[in-house]
């Protein structure tokens, strides 16, 4: 006789963000990242930081796995754990390059930290 967890189907919530969706994210976060230097006017180092980060992100987003790329060589979540190491290391970058005390340069760098979490926590990372 099965027991009742054996039995119990599980389900998991739908996630709401696919891949494709989430490449048009990226590249809208990369086009953001890109302008905030200029826009925000922001100082040297943290303008070199976003600029640098726009880079290494378009680059990612055009090789990943999913319909918006260029050419599909790196995994979907592959990506993924990409984004969730730049997403642990966005929030100390303001303090180890010396911006902090410029409130529009860290809360740039927040906020895309924040955006980093709630895009990765609502994408579907099993679809390829």
């Amino acid at each position: 006789m099965e027991s009742v967890m054996e039995s119990k189907v599980v389900q998991r919530r739908p996630k709401p963000i696919s891949p494709t969706v989430h490449g048009a994210i990226d590249y809208s976060t990369v086009a953001m990242t890109a302008a905030a230097p200029k826009l925000l006017d922001l100082p040297e180092k943290a303008g070199m930081l976003a600029y640098g980060l726009a880079a290494s992100y378009l680059g990612l987003s055009m090789m990943t796995n999913y319909k918006l790329a260029a050419k599909r060589a790196v995994p979907f979540k592959a990506h993924g754990a990409t984004e969730a190491a730049i997403g642990l290391a966005l929030p100390a970058l303001p303090w180890v390059l010396g911006f902090a005390e410029n409130k529009k340069a860290r809360n740039f760098f927040l906020g895309l930290t924040a955006l980093t979490f709630v895009v990765s926590a609502l994408t579907d990372w099993r679809e390829e």
